[in-house]
């Protein structure tokens, strides 16, 4: 899926762990790593927005569409690793 997922990226920048996070916004550790980790089908509006309050942060900076090419290249650590650049 061209949907890439940066939740990681947010929990870094607020120093806060996972459960803390997960417990915040009222979910398992467990369907957070799901989501955090891209495994996630889907995703409820109310679960996005209790992410982005807690993270206080938009939905964008959470979530990021990338074409296949950016995905293999994250992936390989080919390239200059930067994404989203255009």
């Amino acid at each position: 899926m061209p949907i890439t997922v940066d939740i990681d990226v947010m929990l870094a920048k607020r120093k806060m762990s996972v459960g803390e996070l997960a417990e915040r916004v009222g979910i398992t550790p467990a369907n957070l790593a799901v989501l955090k980790n891209g495994r996630a089908k889907a995703v409820r509006f109310t679960t996005l927005a209790a992410l982005c309050e807690v993270l206080e942060c938009q939905p964008g900076d959470l979530l990021r569409w990338e074409t296949d090419g950016e995905r293999e290249t994250s992936r390989t650590g080919a390239g200059t690793g930067a994404s989203g650049a255009s």
